[in-house]
């Protein structure tokens, strides 16, 4: 195991898709921060300390929840396109078939592959929150609006969120297991996380029975695991329990990865 971790380490490190996609996510994350601060600020949606006049006022430690979640909320599609493409790359180059030679334990490879896009996908979560963490400190701070840095929950959250980013690059290793194309993965990845599943989410919370399914999306999961985001601070969703969405978003990738393990690399690879 520890060589194929090695092997796939490097596959991961040595071309330039993570870090051009990691700097991408901090940008847009920076961005949708800054921005979202300042909407929920000046345009009257932060209460202050006791104010709750306003229904559509949020109380400002909510603010700070869903300004400093913008990266599990948002962003989650940049792990887990690099995930899903550690596989999928592999069958559209061919390497898969020279990895399979070197390691022929296929469960090993998977698991390496798993272990690896976790760990990269650490990075891109500790990342993406402190870009989205420090833009929208500084635009709270330039409006003269508490950031909550110096709570321990503020902190806890954002820990939370680099974890929960983590198990999407996972969760993106076993949907790359499972569809193994490359253009395939990248469309319906794209499709799933920015049109299919905003739009069920939204329309299952009008639902008698499907608010307890909405939870249960990876989505929100992820968010439910970062202890709170936009959409459930705007009062649109609820979500689950951090530990309960963690063990959901976990159970997705890990999952996949048995799918995919049992299908796609159970076949003859040349």
């Amino acid at each position: 195991m520890g060589a194929a971790l090695r092997t796939e380490y490097r596959k991961l490190v040595t071309t330039r898709l993570w870090w051009i996609l990691l700097l991408a996510m901090v940008g847009y994350m920076a961005f949708l921060s800054a921005i979202m601060a300042w909407g929920v600020t000046s345009g009257g949606g932060m209460a202050g300390a006791g104010e709750g006049s306003d229904d559509l006022a949020l109380p400002p430690d909510a603010v700070v929840r869903a300004v400093y979640t913008i990266a599990v909320t948002f962003g989650y599609v940049f792990p887990l396109v690099v995930g899903a493409l550690s596989v999928a790359s592999e069958f559209r180059h061919q390497t898969i078939t020279p990895t399979l030679l070197a390691e022929p334990r296929r469960s090993v490879v998977v698991g390496a592959k798993v272990l690896s896009g976790g760990a990269l996908g650490l990075v891109f979560g500790v990342v993406g929150t402190a870009a989205a963490a420090g833009a929208g400190a500084l635009v709270l701070l330039a409006l003269g609006k508490p950031t909550f840095l110096d709570h321990g929950s503020t902190w806890q959250t954002l820990a939370l969120s680099a974890a929960a980013l983590a198990l999407w690059a996972v969760a993106g290793v076993g949907f790359g297991a499972v569809l193994p194309n490359q253009v395939a993965v990248v469309v319906v990845v794209l499709a799933f996380t920015q049109f299919v599943e905003p739009v069920l989410r939204f329309v299952l919370a009008f639902t008698s029975w499907g608010e307890d399914v909405a939870k249960l999306l990876p989505g929100a999961a992820g968010e439910a695991m970062s202890g709170g985001s936009f959409y459930s601070e705007s009062g649109l969703v609820e979500l689950l329990e951090p530990w309960q969405g963690a063990v959901v978003l976990a159970a997705y990738g890990l999952g996949l990865a048995v799918i995919g393990r049992f299908t796609t690399f159970r076949r003859d690879i040349t």
